[in-house]
């Protein structure tokens, strides 16, 4: 018959050898779901270290001590103490947990149970789960699974909280999922924190972990990073800004005209100005989207004034897709709508985010066997997780054309960034051959 817990007093405050030993008992029962099958024992030599007190060769106490302390834990039966062979009373060998008599060695430690923690993040969490909604319910909605399986529910912390309040708060506090066409108000990390915890900085330890639960609950938001991800959701460093070169015209919602062909090289406009065009159009032979300032910037250099083009910063934030949507809009269907990106998986995920998100008249540039071929000196090799990315793009709809691509950096086994090209070496989007080929490939031609 189990005993009752409720009558067993224990009158000393443990050493810190003997709290070492009894927190890792606990550790090993926590972990074993609080029920385990087997023993749970620490063997004393294998946790030495940890136990610089019992192991002393100049002070016999806390080894005297420990031992008392500990005979005392087993004739509370809390505890059952294996001797080294010829040491009894003197050296342990090991000490096992008596598992159906752990509750006072939680109170003899002033540890609260790993259930208890449990029990509280989950109430934390149905309490406000009704206020969320799409992958932010997904999100909290697979942590209460992970708790019910005994798993962790990180990002949220068992024992902390304070961090798992805020975790809540802030994503609560986020906007709703973007809306199909609209664009969201950028706002200021520092902005969002003093809005939601007044306090400037207390977002900053919050947006890994907020960014880590949206990448990996929006299916669309996986191969992002983290500044990416919480871009998407409006949350930003600073405000941004997008970079354009040659002949664009820009309509806001009031009808006011912005002719951007006078900046050279180019001109930096906010992201809340691009946000709210209404109307976008040029007088180019090609618009040229680039995934890196460097090389946009060596493209307007090389190129001059006879294209249009736009810095993406990468992956393109929202309000450049709501650029570049409204640019389609009023694009001649004769205007090759190009993209300049990296020869690697990130650049090839950039063209079909551009296609399925924007127009698939996005076509690649630059981006092809030659060209990965005559630059081969410069390329990297591709790693592991490189070639699993890759392999798994090639079953993307938007990328059929990159299959051939594909293949051929898969057996070459390199990659290319794009700052790696030698521009005076390449056609250009200008000429009539290089220009006849893009449009080729926009009609079925390999990549």
């Amino acid at each position: 018959m189990k005993r009752d817990e409720q009558m067993i007093t224990i009158s000393f405050v443990p050493t810190s050898d003997v709290a070492a030993l009894v927190q890792l008992l606990l550790d090993a029962y926590e972990r074993r779901g609080g029920a385990p099958r087997h023993v749970i024992r620490v063997k004393l030599n294998d946790v030495a270290g940890s136990l610089p007190g019992y192991y002393s060769q100049t002070d016999p106490l806390p080894r005297t001590t420990a031992n008392e302390q500990l005979a005392q834990l087993e004739a509370h039966g809390l505890v059952r103490l294996a001797w080294q062979p010829g040491q009894t009373g003197h050296l342990l060998d090991a000490v096992a947990l008596a598992t159906d008599q752990v509750e006072p060695l939680y109170t003899l430690l002033s540890r609260e149970p790993l259930a208890d923690r449990r029990r509280r993040l989950r109430a934390l969490l149905l309490g406000d789960r009704f206020r969320l909604d799409v992958w932010r319910l997904r999100a909290v909605q697979h942590c209460l699974d992970q708790l019910k399986a005994q798993k962790s529910p990180a990002p949220f912390r068992l024992g902390d909280d304070d961090w798992n309040r805020d975790l809540l708060a802030a994503l609560i506090a986020l906007p709703d999922d973007a809306p199909t066409l609209g664009v969201r108000e950028e706002i200021p990390y520092r902005a969002f924190s003093v809005r939601v915890f007044n306090d400037s900085k207390r977002f900053d330890a919050l947006k890994g972990a907020i960014a880590g639960l949206a990448r990996r609950h929006h299916p669309g938001w996986r191969d992002l990073s983290n500044w990416e991800v919480l871009r998407e959701l409006g949350l930003v460093a600073n405000p941004s800004h997008l970079y354009l070169s040659g002949p664009w015209r820009l309509v806001d919602p009031d009808g006011q005209v912005m002719s951007l062909s006078e900046f050279d090289p180019a001109v930096g406009i906010p992201a809340a100005l691009a946000a709210r065009v209404q109307q976008v159009r040029v007088d180019a032979r090609s618009v040229v989207c680039v995934e890196n300032l460097a090389s946009f910037y060596e493209l307007v250099r090389h190129e001059g004034t006879s294209l249009a083009a736009l810095c993406l910063w990468g992956n393109p934030s929202p309000a450049c897709r709501h650029l570049l949507r409204c640019l389609t809009c009023e694009l001649p269907a004769d205007v090759p709508l190009l993209l300049w990106a990296d020869i690697d998986y990130g650049g090839l995920g950039i063209l079909a985010q551009l296609r399925d998100h924007v127009s698939p008249r996005f076509i690649p540039y630059r981006m092809d066997r030659d060209t990965l071929d005559a630059h081969a000196r410069w390329a990297q090799p591709l790693s592991t997780a490189d070639e699993r990315n890759l392999t798994r793009l090639k079953r993307h709809p938007a990328l059929t054309d990159a299959i051939p691509l594909i293949d051929h950096m898969l057996a070459r086994g390199i990659k290319l960034e794009q700052e790696a090209v030698a521009l005076a070496s390449e056609p250009t989007p200008n000429s009539d051959a290089p220009m006849q080929s893009v449009i080729d490939l926009q009609h079925g031609g390999d990549i």
